[in-house]
């Protein structure tokens, strides 16, 4: 047969030598009935298969042991499919290995020890799973490794010593944790090295005007580390043509793109090396609020809906009342002028204590101070801890970075208001801590303390492996319900409002649906568009078609009914032009009526 673009097969004499299968991008998970064990069975009955591709072909399980059966494979590539669990050690058997690549799947744990013995790999790309815990030093043995692609993990600690790595060309360590140290390598000189991304980690340190660059150097990533000192003279503007990126970090480099020294220093003293195993990446939150130095009213969305939204869905606080006025002490006519229009805000009935300032000295207590344990999550601007007060309380606390310059005062009316947002679909804002710059006394770091509900998130109730028991569809619209209950309440609830662009808002609350109905979480704009053709074409096809969209663990429990109009809603949200996504109350009432079709309840008043 002829190759094509989704399938080629290459034969030598009597023997299949290779064999390239490659899906759609983005394609669903094959149904519940797939058994890749069985598949694997079929596979290794070719025994001369040097190379195999299966690519975005929906296969998942974990990755079984029997493939290294075929012990001739030399190219390895299974990108983009829904594989888990840990890259089993045994694959360090396949000893003519010279390229793998798992890129896109959802395997955990850490690089198998035995990759060392794969003396011929020249590509090891990892990229995009949820790998974590440090590097072994046994990677800088691999000498005849080009490309080194382990980024979009969450690996921490130090990078192994590369320096005998003369082939070496791509080295992509990008968004893990790793440092703080910087490595104490040739990493920019290496021979052959092309391409080095070490952006969005913990690498502390001083850089120097005479680090040397490899000849070789096209592109060089060193945004959003902690480094100091000075930008290499060799990565300067027109030194060559090459693409160098340092935003982000404390460079001496006059440019506005850079942070004071002293908040690197004392980033790098409060933060410390955070373990990528805790690490949650908060791709497509609601960003629901005005842009405050990072968001600081945006901090109430992204505890309440990132990390706690499913509390409402699952358990019924207790109701006590609190003082109102929580936040007497700051009179300013932004408060004086606002006023709150819904019951919930006016009683405080949300079992919380008064809003109060916290000393960063109670905070470290609370945190152990800021003790690697208790990060739950890393931002561009942010970082996220949890932590216990004396009483006993749980807290979310969210550092926020400040520019400098800017007062104490220029702060308050919006933390202000967020002492007074107080409802039952919203996490709530229990006091707040400001970190100054030693040199001038201006405002640092803020820090934002929220109560925190033990019950999880709504993706993890949804789509996490080890939740045995998911939410039911009756639950699902219950949670989806609550959350556009708390995006009302901000779009109209408080005057003066919380200012946004609303259609924003519901493109935002359309993924979170969309997640609900496929029960995949998704952490890309391209997954997001990819399953929302999926749904439009499922909305307007028989029953069948649906079951490559729905989450199975509720496709049978669900009315088609309540799932067509979820579907029908959620496809209207995410319409691209935002004059043609309807409004909150347009989007309560659907939801409502989901509720009804499916239970029988009567449809409540927005």
């Amino acid at each position: 047969m002829e190759p094509r673009s989704t399938l080629t097969i290459v034969c030598y004499k009597d023997s299949v030598t290779q064999l390239h299968i490659i899906g759609d991008v983005g394609a669903p998970r094959l149904p519940e009935n797939f058994s890749i064990d069985s598949f694997a069975t079929t596979l290794v009955r070719l025994p001369s298969l040097t190379v195999l591709r299966l690519v975005s072909l929906g296969l998942w399980g974990s990755l079984p042991t029997k493939l290294t059966r075929l012990s001739s494979l030399e190219i390895l590539n299974l990108t983009s499919n829904f594989f888990h669990g840990t890259i089993p050690p045994e694959i360090s058997s396949l000893t003519y290995l010279q390229t793998l690549i798992l890129d896109g799947n959802n395997f955990t744990g850490g690089l198998p020890n035995g990759l060392v013995s794969l003396s011929a790999l020249a590509v090891l790309s990892v990229k995009y799973n949820s790998l974590y815990g440090s590097l072994s030093v046994s990677l800088g043995s691999l000498e005849n490794l080009r490309i080194l692609a382990l980024s979009n993990n969450k690996f921490s600690g130090e990078v192994p010593d590369l320096s005998s790595l003369a082939n070496l060309q791509i080295l992509d360590l990008g968004d893990n944790a790793l440092g703080p140290r910087f490595p104490a390598l040739p990493l920019l000189s290496l021979p052959s090295i092309a391409y080095v991304n070490i952006a969005d980690n913990n690498f502390t340190g001083m850089l120097f005007e005479n680090l040397p660059c490899s000849p070789s150097l096209d592109f060089v990533n060193l945004t959003s580390n902690l480094f100091t000192g000075k930008l290499p003279s060799c990565l300067l503007p027109g030194s060559k043509h090459r693409v160098v990126l340092y935003a982000g970090n404390c460079l001496a480099t006059g440019d506005k793109n850079q942070h004071p020294f002293l908040f690197c220093k004392n980033e790098a003293s409060a933060v410390g090396n955070l373990p990528q195993h805790e690490k949650h990446k908060r791709v497509f939150t609601i960003a629901l609020a005005l842009s405050l130095t990072g968001g600081i009213i945006g901090a109430i969305i992204l505890v309440g809906i990132a990390l706690l939204v499913a509390r409402r869905a699952v358990q019924t606080p207790p109701t006590r009342f609190v003082e109102e006025n929580a936040s007497s002490s700051y009179a300013s006519k932004f408060l004086r002028d606002a006023r709150y229009i819904t019951r919930a805000t006016k009683l405080g009935a949300l079992g919380l204590p008064a809003y109060r300032s916290f000393s960063l000295e109670e905070l470290k207590e609370a945190t152990n101070n800021f003790d690697t344990s208790t990060f739950i999550g890393k931002g561009s601007h942010d970082h996220m801890y949890r932590g216990q007060l004396k009483d006993g309380s749980f807290i979310a606390i969210r550092c926020l970075k400040i520019k400098r310059n800017h007062s104490t005062q220029h702060f308050m009316s919006h933390v202000e208001l967020l002492s007074k947002l107080r409802h039952h679909h919203l996490v709530s804002a229990l006091g707040h801590c400001f970190g100054y710059y030693l040199d001038d006394s201006s405002v640092s770091r803020v820090f934002l303390v929220f109560e925190y509900p033990p019950n999880g998130t709504l993706r993890s109730w949804i789509s996490e492996k080890h939740i045995r028991q998911k939410l039911t569809w009756a639950q699902r619209v219950a949670a989806a319900t609550g959350v556009a209950k708390g995006v009302q309440f901000l779009q109209t609830g408080i005057v003066p409002r919380v200012k946004h662009p609303d259609k924003f808002d519901i493109y935002d609350f359309g993924v979170i649906l969309l997640e609900i109905i496929s029960g995949k979480p998704i952490n890309s704009r391209n997954e997001v568009e990819v399953l929302k053709n999926q749904l439009l074409a499922s909305v307007i096809a028989d029953d069948a078609s649906r079951n490559s969209v729905v989450d199975p663990v509720i496709n049978s429990s669900c009315s088609n009914k309540s799932l067509k109009t979820m579907m029908d809603i959620c496809c209207r949200c995410l319409h691209k032009d935002p004059l043609d996504r309807p409004s909150i109350e347009d989007v309560l009432w659907h939801l409502q009526f989901a509720r009804q079709v499916q239970d029988g309840s009567p449809i409540s008043p927005i």
